[in-house]
């Protein structure tokens, strides 16, 4: 909690927006049940009260449709009972917003979409820069869906130098998009290279320069499409 707070504070310095992740996959083995479960989600937003934390966003789980989740509240048909659950604590009529995610190329379920204040959306596995706009689209086409804010979160396809590319493809549906930097490590998730420490925002430890020709072709880019390009 230490070092999160390091965190929150240092972006409420820099003007940025945390989206906080609460649970993973391959971790909430370790609450024995649902009632953990549920005081983890409390204990968090009650804490972040405590810290007088405006500057927050929170996920309850990353891609909740990952088979690996053990406990079923954080399955798809029930994870929504979370997001009510952190949405219904209020400190001085103030609340966070809060939403879940699906895997890469996959939207949302209804149920999920009807109890979100926004929308996250991944971009893995999409490898046609046009499917990232029907994403869009589909969601926006759901029953439950009003308007709101969709953002990819997750997203680990590059080509900066192309005209069409997840990214910008994103930003044409007016849907916001994250920039997932992997850096490689033979055997971790599936990686068959070993890619060197200046690679990557992702794979810890991480080299917060940037260093890379990634990173360099990625802020070369954002700065074209925001319009910094020429200050």
């Amino acid at each position: 909690m230490q070092r999160l707070q390091m965190i929150i504070d240092e972006a409420n310095e820099l003007d940025m927006v945390v989206i906080l992740g609460l649970f993973y996959f391959g971790q909430d083995e370790r609450l024995d049940d649902e009632a953990a479960i549920k005081n983890a989600v409390n204990n968090t937003i009650d804490w972040l009260f405590e810290h007088n934390y405006q500057n927050v966003l929170i996920e309850i789980n990353n891609e909740c449709d990952i088979p690996k989740y053990d406990h079923e509240i954080l399955q798809p048909e029930r994870v929504h009972e979370l997001i009510e659950l952190a949405k219904s604590k209020e400190k001085d009529g103030y609340r966070y917003y809060v939403s879940t995610s699906f895997r890469g190329n996959r939207v949302p379920d209804d149920k999920v979409v009807q109890v979100s204040d926004f929308v996250l959306l991944h971009g893995n596995a999409v490898r046609q820069p046009e499917r990232i706009t029907e994403m869009v689209e589909l969601t926006r086409q759901l029953e439950s869906y009003r308007p709101m804010p969709i953002v990819f979160n997750e997203d680990d396809h590059y080509a900066f130098d192309e005209p069409a590319n997840n990214m910008i493809n994103a930003f044409i549906a007016h849907a916001s998009w994250g920039y997932f930097d992997f850096r490689g490590v033979k055997g971790h998730q599936g990686s068959e290279v070993d890619e060197p420490f200046e690679d990557g925002f992702q794979t810890v430890p991480v080299d917060w320069t940037i260093s890379s020709e990634r990173k360099k072709s990625f802020f070369e880019f954002l700065s074209k499409v925001s319009g910094l390009h020429n200050e």
